[in-house]
């Protein structure tokens, strides 16, 4: 595990942050991004102790932010309002600052389509203007939620009229609320249903009513602390479920009581086949970041829980779609699950955020880490930075120089731990390690508020993926910068940054039109030569 820690001292100790114990050696090596801090680095392999939110035993069930255990509080009055509880309220509700630009956020392009439907009347401006149960009112006031952002304004309405929803949009749009607000605020009404009288006659299984799908764990985890967030105060038990996590306690938490679940397919399915979750009583079903999962390969999982004999069908649950774009491969997931739908989009389809101040450098190969140093050096010390690369090996070698250099950094990618994950991204959200190292495994769907920097040190090979990893920045309305490394490897992407840079009024370097025009050039004398 690589993670870099401040202290004075050269020894052995452990160090407690933010609920985890860390084993580490110490160094007097100084941080450049901590000025006069010196630095400390767990020695590699070193023990770790985090307790994995969804899946720890130790959890106080006061503390999950959702309702108590069922098998000491089994209600079918899911409208009741539990006591305040002051240490989980700061918890769940740290403030994220808007930034300046969030009136231009209100004017992207929306559209929303579908059988029976009007856009006319259909949207709101506020969230005072939703019938809200008091306790999701009152949670949506403790997050600091003033003013939707464009698709809650047009996705809860729709949802919240028992509509089913394929909505595309921007990542860092704020569809999470979207979604999580009407879900929970229609259980809490509705109680639970069959499922109460279901889990009474076997409790052994757990018989959600509501079912979040999602491609990470990452993205898994961030769900769930929303959940746990909007269902504050109630008896709604949000649970989650994903891999590389302990299977025992994960198992011990879910049968204290799951309401509504958040998983990832792989390992839903590993648990549905134990005979732990059951669906037969699953109203809401959400597959988030959908084109994600299809990349990862999901579909096979996807299919088998979707359509399993025992889920409600399509018409009788409510079904909702979040994706970044609509390929064919979504067109056709859309049309086997959701019925007479709305699709919505968010902006264009693919597009970045104006919130988004874009930079493409042309860096050769072996001036990178350089570049990276000098770069880092001239930015504002703890602001949050995060580097991508393409490969493992290329994150763990870049961490491994970026030390040497004395700045605070950690890494992520899919060979580390969950624990060393969980801890590493811990360490990052609260500016402890403010750069973090990662690969593809942490650029979608990662929700870390305020990182105010991207950097592509390595370029993905397709634009979708540049834009979903320069979405880490510029979202609900902050300012963010992404700079991105580029050179003969990348030509590919040459004529997609060009479009994408006009189409957000940014500047276009000289080099990068000439490339373009270049390549069009040598394209159109290649078809001349072919046609003689």
């Amino acid at each position: 595990m690589h993670l870099i820690w401040q202290t004075k001292l050269r020894l052995d100790g452990v160090l407690s942050a933010e609920g985890c114990s860390v084993r580490c050696t110490k160094t007097s090596i100084t941080g450049r991004n901590s000025p006069g801090t010196p630095l400390l680095r767990p020695p590699s392999g070193c023990s770790t102790r985090f307790n994995s939110r969804g899946g720890s035993s130790s959890f106080p069930m006061s503390s999950r932010g959702g309702g108590r255990s069922w098998n000491s509080d089994l209600s079918d009055d899911w409208s009741r309002q539990l006591p305040p509880n002051e240490r989980l309220e700061q918890e769940l509700f740290k403030k994220v600052s808007t930034g300046i630009n969030f009136d231009q956020y209100d004017n992207i392009p929306v559209s929303a389509t579908g059988p029976d439907f009007s856009d006319e009347g259909s949207t709101i401006s506020s969230f005072a203007e939703l019938s809200l149960h008091k306790i999701i009112r009152n949670n949506v006031e403790l997050a600091q939620y003033e003013r939707p952002t464009p698709v809650q304004k047009h996705a809860i309405p729709i949802i919240m009229s028992h509509r089913d929803l394929m909505a595309c949009a921007q990542t860092g749009s704020g569809k999470t609320a979207a979604f999580l607000i009407p879900i929970l605020n229609r259980m809490i009404e509705e109680g639970p249903g069959d499922s109460l009288n279901a889990f009474e006659t076997n409790r052994r299984k757990q018989f959600p009513v509501a079912l979040i799908l999602a491609p990470t764990r990452e993205l898994a985890s961030q769900i769930f602390d929303d959940a746990r967030k909007f269902a504050y105060r109630s008896c709604v038990r949000p649970c989650v479920l994903y891999g590389g996590a302990d299977m025992r306690s994960q198992l011990m938490e879910v049968s204290k009581g799951c309401n509504l679940l958040v998983a990832t397919p792989g390992r839903l399915t590993d648990v549905i086949e134990r005979g732990r979750i059951g669906l037969d009583h699953c109203r809401f079903l959400v597959l988030d970041e959908a084109d994600r999962m299809l990349d990862m390969g999901f579909e096979p999982q996807i299919r088998k829980i979707v359509e399993q004999d025992n889920l409600p069908p399509s018409g009788t649950r409510q079904t909702l779609m979040f994706s970044a774009t609509f390929p064919h491969e979504i067109q056709v997931l859309a049309k086997d699950f959701l019925s007479r739908y709305i699709f919505l989009a968010v902006g264009r389809v693919g597009s970045t955020s104006e919130n988004i101040s874009q930079n493409i450098l042309w860096v050769e190969e072996s001036a990178k880490r350089d570049a990276l140093v000098d770069l880092l050096a001239n930015s504002d010390p703890g602001i949050l930075t995060l580097v991508f690369v393409e490969t493992k090996r290329g994150a763990d070698s870049l961490e491994d120089y970026l030390f040497s250099q004395k700045f605070m950094v950690a890494s992520i990618h899919g060979d580390r731990t969950q624990e060393d994950r969980e801890l590493a991204l811990s360490c990052f959200r609260t500016g402890r390690t403010p750069i973090l190292v990662a690969t593809a495994v942490a650029a979608r769907g990662l929700d870390i508020p305020n990182v105010k920097h991207v950097i592509n040190y390595d370029l993905p090979s397709d634009i979708e993926e540049y834009v979903h990893r320069i979405g880490r920045t510029g979202r609900v309305g902050n300012l963010g910068i992404a700079t991105s490394f580029f050179n003969d490897k990348n030509r590919n992407l040459a004529r997609g940054l060009v479009e994408l840079l006009e189409e957000v009024n940014q500047a276009v370097p000289s080099w990068l039109r000439a490339m373009v025009a270049d390549g069009r050039q040598m394209a159109f004398q290649r078809s001349k030569n072919n046609r003689r």
